[in-house]
């Protein structure tokens, strides 16, 4: 596969922008000319957005970015993808003394909060961009702070936003270079990291909703839920473990 033998493929080159509408349309944008392993980081997006196309705040003080990604694998590897940036986010915040769990299939939590959420698009056969919005300085909007937090709320402290980068392009080298080599390492990791596993939630996908045990994440990436009805495989849908 491609990567497998270079010594570094995230952050060959790194694109520093003060403002952007989104880092991840700009990726998009230089993606066919960009080299892979290509990282663009703003300090704040005026179009931020997340999973279906919902806004995502990102004020200064935040780490928005997005890297472009040229994986040769096979189509039904791709949803992978989005774990590679939630195991680098899980690894980097424990380097900052913070744990924090994965909520299938994009979000990072940290004690029931929402930190950091990963957001993958692209064009099937010539590149993959792997958004991700970390909470880190920025401040938290008032009607949010029951859902969201920050490192520095976590820790009481400002952090060292090139810090959190440099350690996080580290974490996601080596997770994308595990992914290029066994897909499957991904998803044993994904699994130790899940929070939702085990326990009863509701997933709403496409305006319907399931209630059920989650139960396991299969090798494609799928959750796996147990409901009344019988077991159900999810590609996709909001998982809420608060109804």
């Amino acid at each position: 596969m491609k990567g497998c033998g270079m010594e570094h493929i995230i952050g060959i080159r790194i694109i520093n922008l003060d403002e952007v509408d989104s880092t991840n349309e700009y990726a998009k944008r230089i993606a066919p000319s960009s080299p892979e392993g290509t990282v663009v980081v703003a300090g704040k997006q005026t179009l931020g957005k997340g999973r279906r196309g919902r806004k995502w705040a990102s004020p200064e003080g935040g780490l928005w970015m997005s890297v472009v990604l040229k994986p040769e694998v096979d189509a039904a590897d791709m949803p992978k993808i989005v774990f590679i940036g939630a195991l680098a986010v899980v690894d980097t915040l424990q380097e900052f003394g913070i744990r924090a769990g994965i909520k299938w299939p994009n979000d990072v939590w940290v004690d029931g909060r929402k930190i950091c959420g990963i957001l993958t698009e692209g064009k099937l056969g010539k590149f993959v961009v792997l958004g991700i919005g970390l909470n880190v300085n920025n401040e938290i909007p008032e009607e949010l702070k029951e859902m969201a937090t920050s490192m520095k709320l976590i820790l009481g402290r400002e952090v060292d936003l090139g810090r959190v980068l440099k350690i996080l392009l580290g974490n996601l080298d080596r997770w994308y270079r595990s992914f290029l080599k066994d897909g499957s390492s991904v998803i044993s990791a994904v699994k130790e990291r899940c929070f939702v596993l085990g326990r009863r939630v509701r997933v709403v996908e496409d305006g319907g909703e399931l209630i059920g045990q989650a139960v396991d994440i299969d090798e494609s990436g799928a959750l796996i839920l147990e409901t009344s009805k019988g077991s159900v495989r999810l590609f996709y849908g909001d998982v809420s473990l608060r109804f």
